[in-house]
């Protein structure tokens, strides 16, 4: 089996993006450098960032002496910022925070029902021809909002990330983007720590060895997601990624499945 560091999903663009990466929300400082180098230097390609973390200039000291051709960078707009103009700004200030000619990924951070999402594509559309961006997508968007997303884009929309974990598997987003061909990044995947505790997760870990958030992680893996959980130690990020060399039975699966709790652990709009 592939290193889960090696894996891709192919984006409508053409490009190739890691299924495994490292979130930074609530990541800062020094502390937030020192993690993304650490995380880097394990073999993590894929950074995830955001206009609204305010990290995007310890993520770039982070990155500096590495090979930025080997680096995915994904960043996001704040929502205040869809209109066309206001977009293309964002990103500029992101691209200078981050010492970096491009982003890998760019992303609507939250909708906005004040501002049409013709501007906002028509902006990301912009940033695609001036290379500054190579592909594009939404975050928090339900199949609805996706659908609008969609229909106004002349560049594909290759990416939702939205809140996903056991306590809120999100049925009908994974359906509509594997039907769709839209890789679904997974924020959050650990419920902020409370898949932790979780006694199905914690069974199924002692058959394999494995702690509940390594089965939380594989189960999110196994359901197509790419996935991006924050870690604060060196210990966090060695345990995220070792997730080769086994795998979950379509019977504990299905356990996972069945769990029943629906619980968000993100319920603001920031904007």
């Amino acid at each position: 089996m592939e290193s889960v560091l090696n894996q891709t999903y192919r984006l409508l663009s053409g490009y190739s993006m890691p299924v495994f990466g490292l979130g930074t929300w609530f990541l800062s400082g020094s502390t937030c450098e020192r993690i993304v180098r650490m995380a880097i230097q394990l073999g993590y390609r894929l950074i995830d960032t955001a206009e609204l973390y305010g990290n995007e200039d310890e993520i770039g000291k982070a990155m500096r002496g590495f090979d930025r051709s080997g680096l995915f960078i994904t960043s996001k707009v704040s929502s205040a910022h869809l209109s066309t103009n206001d977009l293309i700004d964002a990103c500029r200030r992101s691209l200078d925070h981050l010492g970096t000619g491009y982003l890998d990924l760019y992303l609507i951070h939250w909708p906005n029902d004040a501002i049409p999402i013709e501007y906002t594509m028509e902006g990301m559309e912009y940033l695609v021809q001036q290379r500054a961006v190579r592909s594009v997508g939404v975050s928090n968007f339900d199949v609805g909002r996706l659908r609008e997303a969609i229909a106004a884009s002349n560049v594909p929309i290759c990416n939702d990330q939205v809140e996903y974990h056991p306590y809120r598997p999100r049925r009908e987003i994974p359906e509509f983007c594997r039907e769709h061909n839209i890789a679904l990044t997974a924020y959050c995947p650990l419920a902020k720590g409370a898949v932790l505790r979780d006694p199905v997760l914690t069974r199924i870990g002692r058959r394999h060895g494995k702690s509940a958030a390594q089965i939380s992680l594989r189960w999110l893996l196994h359901r197509g997601a790419i996935v991006i959980p924050k870690a604060g130690s060196l210990n966090h990020l060695k345990e995220n990624i070792d997730l080769d060399g086994w795998e979950l039975s379509v019977g504990e699966m299905q356990e996972i499945d069945n769990i029943g709790i629906e619980a968000k652990v993100v319920d603001t709009v920031y904007t």
